[in-house]
């Protein structure tokens, strides 16, 4: 983070200077277009050609720190090793010398000492296992613009503002017995630390695999929070955009028809989910408040539900304390009831009035209600001092939440997998509104998961997580009555989906035992089936065009979607709700993993993970559908030949949606077969017999043929080679007279 901070002192400028879009380095210098068109600066080819040269070194210095950081101890463990020689010599004068052994210690490049060495860390110094750390990489910006000269830096940075954002590295401590609550409870931890040291009203929430890619994404999403009536917006959601996706997209990373028409759609409504990274929230609206004027804004149902016996105090109580609110049960909020929900920390509990005034909008014309004067964010920030960081530092300690309400109602929700959702349906049930935001340029980028086993695990953990939503109290059906009738719908969605799979499961059998049987799916066709299949098909027809249009993608596209929906419904969504019913019963916890998102080894294929092949008992359920459904082919083609009055028609019913099921698994048997790579001749070891041998001519000839086959048609040339050894077993014959070609890729 020390050399990001340094090389940040000449990138973020050179971007200022020179509008440079995306403003991520390894990005920026590796696009395919133009990088000079619309540059009209002189100065802008001598520039870049600095900060590439810059940007190299930055890189080689990071590959390089494991073995500067060992040069760097072994200099300082020999120093400290003269240093005790020279003082036992100085105490001891006659007596003899020994070697005295120094502990060996890892030395920081400011000189500072890291407990333990590099490879083994000290006690209570190890992963799982160490006290709050706060480091602050670059001091608070000052509240004027700074302008750069030319002897400054490298560059020219005349009439540039070179100043840089604060940056802070936060590691919360840890402790073996404690439940850290995974991404929830690091995100909290992040929240009060952020509220101590620089108390912004809006916090930004990327994952650590996603980036910027349009510097003004976060501003445009500021300016619908701090437009009029913007005040109610609790989080502005940006779509997920992903880079390293293959060019089929054969598992659906992009997801484009849920970013593109499901989540455009909830906009509309109360607004969207958020789906965990690319969201800029409202801080007090993470501190777990109602949002300003919630009785103006009840939902629908709050006619039944009314509470009115509080509007007199409610209207009678100052317009800066109305703002804090934490329900319609509750008196206005007292400052000194704070501790109970945040902690003890009277720094966090100061900051909290001064994040929501700063988060009001501007108070420029009279409909805005519950707005800040003009001028009023122009006062200098109080100075960071070593205070500000030991409070920030207790903050973050494990004990801090006992007894507060952080995890149940304040911040990231903890009890589940999918905290994300749980978190936004929390605001949305408190009256909150979201926005879904979608830039012309692509406001966030990240990498996704294109091997078929992480990505099974990936949609693994969201239906689990969802199969716990729906058997919790977070289910949509016990939502207040701010929240509106069509959002409690898309929510209980959220918790219903993983269900589906059960018919799913069903869907998929049904035709191999219609083959098995040789009874087709229903007695008879008669009119009514007709008219509910031509109508359930022309519905689907219907949604499918919409969804092309809407989301703007091409049928091979919306194909692949469907093909991974009937992938993940027939493996990971039914394991999700087997584990669900497991925890809600049996109370069974599930333990996951992350989420793998990292190439393969090779790394001159940009998709090599996506080659690799790591079973999991996920790939169950689907090859036994492809096997069940295969050998129903089999049996229905042998019964109908072999019958005295083949009847073609109900063989082809069944053989036609078998075939269906099987080309939506297309996609999962293409990687379960084990082929490697398109372009790839794997050939197979068989069996020759000499040229003077009789034997029969179709084996002679189809086993020459064979001996180029592809790993896929190695079942059938098996089939064929066994026939031929029947016809003539081969033991008969002495050695010399085989040939034994085995020939390998």
């Amino acid at each position: 983070m020390a050399e990001a901070a340094s090389f940040a002192n000449l990138w973020v400028p050179f971007c200022r200077k020179h509008d440079i879009e995306p403003r991520n380095p390894e990005t920026y210098f590796s696009l395919k277009k133009d990088p000079f068109k619309n540059k009209v600066r002189p100065d802008f080819v001598k520039d870049r050609r600095r900060v590439k040269r810059e940007y190299d070194e930055f890189k080689v210095r990071i590959n390089g720190l494991p073995d500067s950081i060992r040069r760097r101890s072994d200099a300082y463990n020999a120093r400290e090793e003269i240093k005790a020689m020279k003082l036992r010599r100085q105490t001891v004068e006659d007596e003899p010398l020994e070697p005295i052994k120094v502990s060996k210690a890892t030395w920081m490049a400011d000189g500072t000492h890291w407990p333990g060495t590099w490879t083994v860390s000290a006690p209570e110094h190890s992963r799982g296992d160490h006290a709050g750390i706060i480091q602050v990489m670059l001091k608070p910006p000052s509240d004027e613009p700074l302008q750069g000269t030319a002897d400054s830096s490298p560059l020219d940075f005349t009439e540039v503002d070179i100043r840089l954002p604060m940056l802070v590295y936060v590691s919360r401590e840890k402790r073996p017995g404690y439940d850290h609550n995974k991404k929830a409870g690091a995100m909290n931890a992040l929240v009060r630390a952020s509220a101590i040291m620089s108390n912004g009203p809006f916090i930004l929430n990327l994952d650590c695999d996603h980036y910027i890619y349009n510097s003004q994404a976060i501003r445009e999403g500021m300016c619908f929070m701090m437009d009029r009536g913007g005040d109610r917006i609790c989080y502005v959601q940006f779509p997920q955009r992903f880079e390293g996706i293959d060019p089929s997209d054969r598992y659906a990373n992009h997801n484009t028809v849920f970013f593109d028409v499901n989540m455009r759609a909830l906009d509309g409504l109360q607004g969207p989910v958020y789906v965990g990274t690319g969201c800029l929230f409202r801080r007090t609206a993470l501190y777990g408040f109602d949002p300003p004027r919630s009785k103006e804004h009840s939902g629908c149902c709050s006619c039944c539900f009314a509470r009115r016996k509080k509007s007199a105090s409610v209207s009678s109580a100052p317009e800066e304390h109305r703002a804090l609110r934490m329900g319609d049960d509750d008196d206005e909020m007292n400052p000194s009831l704070f501790s109970k929900r945040f902690g003890n920390s009277s720094f966090l509990i100061d900051s909290i009035p001064v994040a929501e005034f700063q988060g009001r909008p501007l108070a420029d014309h009279p409909a805005v209600k519950n707005g800040r004067p003009p001028g009023a964010l122009t006062l200098p920030r109080e100075l960071l001092d070593a205070s500000t960081v030991a409070e920030a530092i207790s903050v973050i300690s494990c004990w801090y939440e006992d007894k507060t309400e952080w995890g149940n109602r304040v911040g990231w929700i903890y009890g589940s997998v999918t905290e994300d959702v749980v978190t936004g349906y929390r605001m949305h049930n408190r009256g909150w509104k979201s926005v879904y935001c979608v830039t012309k340029r692509d406001a966030f980028r990240g990498t996704a998961p294109i091997n078929l086993t992480d990505r099974l695990h990936q949609v693994l953990r969201w239906a689990t997580g969802s199969v716990e939503i729906f058997f919790s109290r977070n289910n949509a059906l016990l939502a207040s009555p701010k929240m509106k009738i069509l959002q409690r719908v898309a929510y209980l969605n959220v918790g219903i989906y993983p269900f589906t799979s059960l018919f799913l499961i069903v869907y998929c059998f049904l035709p191999a035992l219609s083959l098995f049987s040789g009874q087709f799916i229903v007695k008879t066709l008669n009119v009514t089936f007709l008219t509910y299949l031509l109508v359930i098909t022309l519905t689907l027809c219907a949604l499918a065009v919409l969804e092309i249009k809407w989301s703007g993608i091409n049928l091979e596209e919306w194909w692949r979607n469907e093909q991974f929906w009937l992938i993940g419904g027939t493996s990971a969504h039914l394991a999700a709700v087997l584990q669900g019913l497991l925890k809600v019963i049996a109370g069974i916890e599930i333990s996951f993993t992350l989420t793998s998102k990292s190439a393969g080894d090779d790394n001159d294929d940009d998709f090599a993970d996506l080659y690799l092949i790591k079973w999991t008992s996920l790939m169950i359920p689907p090859i036994t559908i492809m096997i069940t459904n295969l050998i129903a082919i089999a049996v229905g083609f042998s019964r109908t030949i072999y019958s005295t009055i083949p009847q073609w028609s109900r063989l082809l019913g069944g053989v036609f949606f078998s075939f269906w099921v099987l080309a939506h698994l297309y996609p999962f048997a293409k990687r379960v077969d084990g082929k490697t790579r398109t372009d790839t001749d794997h050939r197979v070891c068989v069996v020759r017999p000499h040229r003077d041998h009789d034997f029969s001519p179709l084996g002679r000839d189809f086993s020459t043929v064979w001996q180029y086959s592809d790993w896929r048609f190695l079942p059938v040339s098996l089939i064929f080679f066994f026939w031929t050894w029947r016809s003539q077993p081969l033991l008969h014959h002495s050695k010399n007279e085989q040939n034994w070609i085995c020939s390998k890729r």
